[in-house]
């Protein structure tokens, strides 16, 4: 059994794949119409059998107020592994993504909280120990 795909809640769908394919560096999977919404998700750069993130549509009514309310609060909807932290912010702020949370030495970990541009803060993570 593996984990095959996550759901992350997003403002708008077309927003939310330029967004993670273009800066984040994600590759579409599947996208596919489905009425008003599309079956649209993305999967790492290069690993096509990975996990599957899938920009999932705010049409459920606890949504909204669900990743409202972790956003009022600073709370990342998900963690996002990299290698290095401060060299992902620099790139990622080189193409105009807002971070709410700089680069932050934990000890064990590094990490930096950035806004999707779809409702939700992502935070990426760096495991130095």
């Amino acid at each position: 059994m593996k984990l095959q795909t996550v759901s992350i809640f997003v403002d708008d769908q077309q927003r939310a794949a330029d967004f993670y394919t273009t800066k984040l560096g994600f590759e579409i999977a599947a996208d596919v119409p489905m009425g008003e919404h599309r079956w649209l998700t993305v999967v790492e750069h290069g690993r096509p059998d990975g996990t599957q993130i899938s920009l999932e549509p705010k049409g459920h009514p606890a949504a909204a107020p669900f990743t409202e309310a972790l956003v009022a609060d600073g709370i990342p909807f998900c963690v996002l592994g990299v290698d290095d932290v401060q060299a992902e912010y620099d790139r990622l702020t080189g193409l105009g993504v807002d971070f709410t949370q700089p680069p932050t030495d934990l000890g064990p970990v590094i990490i930096a909280v950035l806004d999707d541009t779809c409702g939700n803060l992502l935070q990426l993570a760096q495991f130095t120990g």
